[in-house]
């Protein structure tokens, strides 16, 4: 078994040049970083740190440009990162430069962050999700979600590697692989998969590659990623965030969100991302309740008075899971939760609803984005996209594609099987399912475990997920938050709290109140197993 945790990280700072990853291809080389940055670093700190003078953002700026190098090309290559911004540098001096002059853009102002590739940013990064063929495929302008953030002052890294087609491409993959970034790496575990499809995104944040992280989930793809490498993800409500400028699968469950090591720093990125769209329908609903700060909810005694819901089911038989759900639950209990055991949340037969969902809407959202592109988009549509996967080898090596083909072959979304696949969707996930089972057991929120310890990687037979409970409230397109739990054999697994529609408040009190009083989170190591 190797153990990268012996390597000199900090001597590696000092003495290796920056080489930056732009998608041109032409190494940008800047002197050493002087600066030493704690791998736990909140944003509180890093604020304090640039109020008294400890550090400039250009400094820090640095010390993550240079740590992505030196996790990128020795020692343990993560493979995190597909692009890095060439621009990121400057940037941060001109924040700098407002920082000096009392000029503060927002809670973010001098945070470095990455953001899934599937994220548009009007730069000099173009967004690929992953595939080949989209590696020139630069964006107009920025998605609103990197606008918002931009406003909020934060520095925007580059592009984290991630599941290919956000996973919706294949019957059988292996998450964090993408033809163009190759496998992403467990930092835990070098062997051992990251989860998906934000899996860069995930394992940048537990690995110290940055501050925060932008996700996105249809099914399990913020939460589950965040299960594997011991960090906080919430995937908020389905209209919370702007979806508009994020390469689609599904207008009903896409959402953006963020990954952070602390639920602080989740929640105060997520306050920054809540603007009105007035190009994306679902952030005009008229229920839409959202708040431009989450860290009000940030209360230690959060779990007080609460009924939660426990579905258990997912667990299955898992001995050691269980034990680890137990404690959870015994922690809750004794901060004054009362504990609901629940068989179900939703009917088993959901899912096949949503899948029949996710086809055509994948096909119908991403002619759209292809179109919005204009002349800058590398193919026009689908059935093109499907021709150029199809005769690259490097794409057809492991994984059979077959999704984009049973994707192609749907119509519109005025036919029938859509319209009743998504009706019976909506039902029986909201009011059949998670509003129902809430209603009936006079519940604040539902716990569950979020997954698993992390799979061995297996490019030839894909991802074994074992235990997951993303569904309900990814299908329902509800908030779901998760944290840190414990680990088994050095891995991480998380808890996830979810509820009901617009509910991040009430699950931020309850996410924040565990995180607390347990402290479950922990830094990877970077071994190599057998």
């Amino acid at each position: 078994m190797k153990n990268y945790n012996t390597i000199n990280f900090q001597a590696l700072r000092v003495v290796l040049p920056l080489l930056l990853l732009c998608s041109c291809g032409s190494p940008i080389r800047k002197e050493a970083d002087p600066i030493t940055v704690n791998d736990e670093i909140t944003i509180a700190e890093i604020q304090e740190a640039y109020k008294t003078g400890k550090y400039s953002i250009e400094e820090l700026t640095r010390f993550y440009l240079n740590r992505i190098d030196s996790l990128s090309y020795n020692g343990p290559e993560l493979n995190a990162m597909i692009t890095v911004n060439p621009d990121a540098l400057s940037i941060a001096e001109q924040l700098d430069d407002e920082m000096n002059e009392g000029s503060v853009r927002g809670p973010l102002h001098g945070i470095p962050i990455v953001l899934k590739d599937n994220i548009d940013t009007g730069d000099k990064m173009p967004c690929t999700a992953g595939a080949r063929f989209m590696k020139a495929s630069y964006p107009l302008e920025d998605s609103p979600l990197a606008a918002q953030l931009r406003q909020a002052g934060a520095v925007i890294l580059g592009k984290a590697n991630m599941s290919e087609w956000a996973n919706f491409h294949s019957n059988y993959s292996s998450s964090g692989w993408s033809g163009l970034g190759g496998q992403t790496k467990n930092p835990y575990d070098l062997t051992r998969n990251p989860c998906g499809s934000s899996s860069g995104s995930a394992v940048a944040v537990s690995a110290n590659l940055c501050v925060l992280a932008i996700g996105t989930e249809t099914n399990g793809s913020i939460v589950c990623p965040s299960n594997n490498n011991g960090i906080v993800g919430i995937k908020p409500t389905v209209g919370l965030i702007s979806r508009r400028g994020i390469i689609p699968i599904s207008f009903t469950q896409d959402t953006g969100g963020p990954m952070a090591r602390t639920v602080t720093d989740a929640a105060i990125c997520l306050g920054a991302l809540t603007a009105v769209d007035s190009l994306d329908a679902k952030t005009l609903s008229p229920d839409r309740k959202v708040c431009r700060d989450y860290t009000q909810f940030l209360k230690t005694d959060g779990m007080v008075g609460k009924r939660i819901g426990y579905w258990k089911s997912p667990l299955g038989h898992h001995k050691r899971m269980t034990e680890v759900m137990d404690r959870a639950v015994t922690f809750f209990k004794s901060q004054g939760a009362m504990i609901v055991e629940l068989d179900s949340v939703i009917a088993q037969d959901t899912s096949d609803y949503s899948f029949t969902v996710l086809l055509y809407e994948f096909k119908d959202g991403l002619n759209q984005y292809l179109q919005n592109l204009g002349s800058a988009a590398p193919v026009p549509d689908l059935e093109a996209l499907i021709e150029e996967t199809f005769k690259d080898s490097v794409e057809m090596k492991y994984f059979d594609h077959e999704l984009l083909k049973m994707a192609q072959s749907k119509g519109s979304l005025d036919e029938d099987d859509y319209l009743n696949a998504l009706q019976e969707m909506l039902k029986l996930s909201q009011k059949e399912g998670i509003d129902a089972v809430m209603n009936q057991n006079r519940l604040d929120a539902i716990i569950a475990p979020t997954g698993g310890p992390a799979w061995k990687t297996d490019l030839i037979n894909g991802d074994n997920f074992g235990i997951h409970s993303s569904s309900p409230a990814a299908i329902a397109g509800y908030p779901n938050i998760t944290v840190p739990m414990g680990q088994i054999d050095g891995l991480p697994v998380g808890l996830s709290i979810f509820g009901r529609a617009w509910s991040e408040p009430e699950l931020l009190e309850i996410a924040y109140a565990y995180e607390q009083g347990t402290a479950k989170r922990f830094t990877p190591t970077f071994i190599e197993g057998e």
